[in-house]
């Protein structure tokens, strides 16, 4: 399931990396140095978010439907 959530990744020139946020999870980001290793990071960022909320009885969103694609 971590795989269906929404990340976006973009450079920051503050940060000196990239940064991978998860838009359906608040406040859920990780950096990375490259965009590969940002990427990385969220996962394990995502699996934190999950179990932080479910030991305080947070709800956990679901992922957001993907658009339609066509071949």
């Amino acid at each position: 399931m971590i795989d269906h959530y929404t990340v976006e990744v973009f450079w920051s020139d503050e940060d000196k990396g990239f940064i991978a946020f998860v838009h359906e999870l608040e406040g859920c980001s990780a950096w990375g140095g490259t965009r590969d290793a940002a990427l990385r990071e969220v996962e394990t960022a995502i699996e934190l978010w999950i179990e932080a909320a479910k030991e305080i009885g947070r709800p956990i969103p679901l992922p957001n439907t993907p658009a339609l694609s066509f071949p």
